[in-house]
């Protein structure tokens, strides 16, 4: 008489069951969860003369709007409530062609504080369908693979122009390839950017040499954190260093321990407040991702408030 299946085989279908649903469950949470689960990250940054009046700058990423994005735009609105003295945006803020005027509703609260900005790849092009399994390669300098373009399709073009027309309108710097000098909430901070790394598009201008009002602080800005761009930004003499691009590795084990940095940095250290020869750079894991990798695990969206101080 025939008794069923052998109690091995039923272990291993049980085994086999109870890793489809873990799995099952772990994308979904991945895909409908975490990444809706927007943070405030706070770090201070000791780098600022004696006696300087502390600075409050709310450090923007890797947006990649699509419209309709109502969780995202409430959190934004909601940064709004810390009153900062800049805001850095450090690209990546589109991932849809019709995206543009839902990111400036999304940004309108925080127009009213000064900003400055530097563009990522996909302010420039749309992402497009790929093979998910690509972000797991590690990228180098000059790549588009892990933001834009599908397997050897031509990139499509965003409105970059408009939207950096729209921000200069609203008072924001631009920082692609040059150097400034502002004045954030009475105190002279030397700006340093440069366009987007991943696309070596990068021209280092150096930071402003002004002798009769020198900077407090000197401050780097770009998008992705290539090893080469934190290096030179070292070697001009910055104080500290703004970035993105990662996303923390989005996608990251248990802990957070991202698997890809899509640059040539250390997965290790491709989010959070690093040290790099020296040099504090805050690398924003951002509040996004590509509209076509629309997951997140162990790695949620942030901003990132750093306070400078004495």
């Amino acid at each position: 008489m025939d008794s069923g299946p052998a109690p091995a085989v039923r272990t291993l279908a049980a085994a086999g069951a109870g890793l489809f649903a873990a799995g099952a469950g772990t994308l979904g949470w991945a895909v409908l969860g975490e990444r809706r689960r927007f943070q405030l990250r706070q770090e201070t940054v000791r780098v600022l003369p004696a006696g300087s009046r502390p600075l409050r700058l709310l450090h923007l990423s890797d947006l990649h709007t699509v419209p309709g994005q109502e969780a995202k735009k409430r959190f934004v609105h909601s940064l709004a409530a810390l009153e900062p003295d800049l805001v850095v945006d450090t690209g990546d803020n589109l991932s849809h062609l019709r995206a543009l005027p839902y990111l400036l509703e999304i940004l309108e609260p925080l127009f009213a504080f000064p900003g400055v900005y530097v563009p990522g790849s996909n302010c420039y092009f749309a992402p497009q369908p790929k093979n998910p399994f690509r972000y797991l390669w590690r990228t180098t300098a000059g790549e588009r693979s892990g933001d834009n373009g599908g397997d050897g399709d031509e990139p499509v073009l965003l409105p970059t122009a408009q939207m950096h027309r729209a921000f200069d309108e609203h008072g924001w710097t631009d920082l692609i390839n040059r150097a400034r000098r502002i004045e954030v909430a009475g105190t002279v901070v030397y700006f340093s950017g440069v366009d987007d790394p991943h696309l070596r598009y990068d021209r280092h201008p150096g930071f402003p040499a002004d002798q009769k009002s020198p900077a407090a602080v000197r401050i780097g800005v770009a998008h992705a954190p290539y090893v080469r761009t934190l290096d030179r930004f070292a070697a001009d003499g910055a104080d500290i260093v703004f970035a993105g691009h990662t996303h923390g590795g989005q996608v990251c084990l248990p802990g957070g321990r991202a698997l890809v940095s899509n640059c040539d940095l250390d997965p290790a250290i491709c989010k959070g407040l690093i040290h790099h020869r020296g040099v504090p750079v805050n690398i924003s894991q951002g509040l996004g991702e590509s509209r076509f990798a629309p997951v997140r695990l162990f790695c949620p969206p942030q901003a990132v408030l750093v306070t400078l101080t004495d």
